[in-house]
């Protein structure tokens, strides 16, 4: 916690919220791992009531767990993945049809910039959280020019999560070139008008994401009860 500096501008306990996501999202606090309100304030030199106000949003965006035996990082299951992919599937193919009936072409060109400083990051093997978030940025400009606020408001409730998995969907050998590959497929369909296709495509898309997510949790958890065995 060196590098937390206290920013008078910002009120402490959104500083203590941005801080424990970012811990979160970069793998520092790892899911199921158990937080310590009283060492957090001492490492952020603040009092607990800012970091328990940050627990408070955290948990309602579902990254914390709150429950009798204290505060935990949200440990994923196979029907968690199954529920958000679900909601995503849904709203996003949707959002894709959208865009691809709605959208100037200069909005499509920015899709498609987005697109191009994706893979010259991969090219430049620039670090995952760069890429990751560039890969964000995609999707929201996809929901944003699909000129549906409420639309964009349901995917806004479940971003915290969505960006989480994310972050686990990058685990594996060349996950970084598969997800451009199939951004072009869509951004392709898109760019031609289609809008039927591109929202098959974005279906299909996520549930590469769903099947590659399950394995990526199949294999922690055998991690995980070999550990266990190899302890007893």
């Amino acid at each position: 916690m060196d590098d937390f500096v206290i920013d008078k501008r910002m009120p402490y306990y959104e500083q203590c919220y941005y801080t424990i996501k970012k811990m979160i999202f970069n793998g520092m606090l790892e899911p199921g791992d158990r937080l310590n309100e009283t060492q957090l304030a001492k490492d952020f030199n603040v009092s607990k009531s800012p970091v328990r106000e940050a627990i408070r949003i955290l948990e309602k965006e579902g990254l914390l767990v709150v429950d009798h035996s204290g505060v935990v990082v949200f440990e994923p299951t196979i029907e968690d993945i199954k529920e958000i992919y679900q909601c995503r599937m849904a709203l996003e193919s949707f959002a894709v049809r959208l865009t691809t009936e709605l959208a100037q072409d200069i909005e499509l060109n920015e899709l498609e910039k987005k697109l191009a400083e994706t893979e010259q990051a991969i090219l430049e093997n620039q670090d995952s959280n760069t890429i990751i978030t560039l890969n964000s940025h995609f999707h929201s400009l996809i929901v944003e020019f699909s000129r549906n606020h409420r639309l964009r408001k349901q995917i806004e409730d479940i971003r915290g999560l969505i960006y989480y998995f994310r972050v686990l969907n990058f685990k594996g050998d060349d996950r970084a070139r598969t997800i451009v590959e199939q951004h072009r497929r869509i951004f392709s369909l898109m760019k031609d008008r289609k809008a039927e296709l591109a929202s098959k495509e974005m279906v299909q898309h996520l549930q590469h994401d769903i099947d590659h997510l399950l394995e990526i949790l199949k294999s922690h958890n055998e991690n995980q009860n070999s550990s266990e065995s190899n302890s007893n």
